[in-house]
């Protein structure tokens, strides 16, 4: 099969390869076990819900300053004091260094040996961020070579699930807009999972909590994901398996 007619494999970072619920750790040290787990799950939703709003008011934010901001918001609900700038800051680098699921690690040494497909880094993240997270997490690092590309919306000024970041990533894959069918998104956000099937990309959808998919925003079996797995592993493996059909 030549290059450009492989699939690619891109794999949301935050939430399917890093799990944002790591900063906890950090953020106990700073203030405490007892509100660490409460402001990493509103830090979180408030840094997703920052990208809709941007999303919708046509505006861009960097993803660094989307974050710090939804920190911001994060300890101003959980009725945190604001801290000072190195505690800040110190959370933030913290970021670039979120822990894998326990999945991770061996999804990636099984795709690491196939050579059918094109995997890629796929995120809302800057280039830097992104960059640091592959390069330099520990948990992560030791499998940068794994990935082709590193893939951001930073270019493009959207955030996921605007249609312009999914059509980004095909330009940068080397694929067309008629090509969309080739790209499999691995996400465990259902949002980004539908923005991907909306534009006729493949999707996996990678449910660790094992909840099923309730997500209604996409019609029909055309809205939902192609493919559900409990394990990275073994969403890997069914897109490993489809790409031997294509050879």
């Amino acid at each position: 099969m030549a290059s450009s007619e492989k699939i690619v494999v891109a794999f949301d970072l935050y939430g399917t390869l890093l799990s944002t619920e790591s900063i906890a750790q950090e953020l106990a040290k700073q203030f405490g076990q007892e509100k660490s787990a409460s402001i990493a799950a509103t830090w979180r939703k408030y840094q997703l819900e920052y990208t809709w709003r941007l999303n919708s008011m046509e505006q861009y934010l960097p993803f660094s300053s989307v974050t710090q901001r939804a920190l911001t918001h994060a300890l101003s609900e959980n009725a945190v004091p604001p801290p000072p700038e190195a505690a800040v800051a110190s959370l933030m680098s913290a970021y670039d260094s979120l822990s894998t699921f326990p999945d991770v690690a061996p999804a990636l040494e099984s795709l690491a040996k196939s050579p059918s497909v094109t995997p890629v880094v796929f995120s809302n993240g800057t280039d830097e961020m992104v960059g640091n997270s592959v390069h330099r997490s520990p948990d992560l690092s030791p499998y940068s070579k794994v990935f082709r590309d590193i893939v951001t919306v930073e270019e493009v000024k959207k955030f996921k699930p605007h249609p312009d970041v999914y059509y980004h990533l095909a330009k940068k894959v080397g694929k067309s807009k008629g090509d969309m069918g080739d790209i499999w998104l691995v996400s465990g956000n259902p949002f980004d999972v539908v923005g991907a099937k909306a534009v006729g990309m493949k999707a996996c959808w990678v449910d660790r909590g094992g909840q099923g998919w309730c997500d209604s925003i996409g019609e029909g079996k055309a809205g939902e994901p192609d493919f559900i797995g409990k394990d990275l592993g073994k969403i890997v493996q069914t897109i490993l398996r489809a790409s031997k059909t294509r050879q």
